[in-house]
């Protein structure tokens, strides 16, 4: 968990991206390709070098496609095998983790694929990870945080929740909060931005935030991460949280 008040994890596609966010303060980065399917995975030149010029505990996308769904197919074992190379490869690295988050459908419902992501982990025991958005289309949130847990290595939940205004999200962040602790944290993101970051600071006990247009130039997928946008942020959480309380 983070060793301050709170956790500002900050997306970022390139290592200008990365001097950007660590310039503005963030305390953690999510390095990804292809922001505009979501986030796929980086290559691992990319991840090496921003571990070798930034300090900033930095996470890696494992997804290979856009569905989180992998389809039971020839193409889809090559795609689950890939993902066991590259949790190999980026485990060799100084990263902080990964983040994933797979499915299989069950009728017209989804339900977390415990078998595919206990076989990526597995390639690298040692890494903690994320369980990234692919958790709001799970019909039982409680019953995915409860189920989530017989993965020691995931530590983290990302979710936007139910998609409503910022408003109507605090109550059931809050429940969320309670039952995932103490094993793993509920990490807020999707269009994350100062006015959540304070509507939740204040009104639940949650303080880890993930951002990504909040912090790019124009507020758009394409624009660059800049470091005075990171570092509002970050003057904000530090102005919200006593330094005595930890994450």
């Amino acid at each position: 968990m983070s060793t301050t008040p709170f956790l500002l994890e900050v997306i970022v596609c390139s290592l200008a991206d990365a001097i950007a966010a660590e310039a503005g303060g963030a305390t953690r980065l999510e390095v990804i390709s292809h922001y505009e399917l979501g986030g796929l995975t980086p290559s691992l030149e990319l991840v090496q070098g921003i571990v070798d010029k930034v300090k900033t505990p930095a996470r890696v996308m494992l997804r290979e496609s856009e569905p989180f769904v992998l389809p039971q197919t020839a193409e889809g074992e090559k795609e689950a095998e890939r993902l066991c190379d590259l949790a190999r490869s980026f485990s060799a690295l100084p990263i902080d983790g990964f983040v994933l988050g797979f499915l299989q459908p069950v009728g017209n419902q989804f339900q977390i694929d415990h078998s595919l992501v206990a076989r990526i982990l597995s390639a690298a025991p040692t890494v903690n990870t994320t369980f990234h958005r692919a958790f709001e289309d799970l019909p039982d949130p409680l019953a995915a945080l409860a189920e989530l847990k017989r993965h020691p290595q995931i530590d983290w939940v990302l979710s936007r929740g139910k998609g409503e205004a910022w408003a109507q999200e605090l109550d059931r962040f809050a429940v969320w909060e309670q039952a995932a602790r103490p094993e793993i944290g509920m990490l807020l993101g999707g269009g994350t931005d100062a006015d959540a970051i304070r509507l939740f600071c204040r009104h639940t006990p949650l303080r880890a935030f993930h951002v990504g247009r909040a912090v790019r130039e124009g507020e758009r997928l394409d624009g660059p991460v800049q470091a005075e946008k990171v570092r509002a942020l970050r003057e904000l959480l530090e102005s919200e949280n006593p330094l005595n309380s930890l994450v």
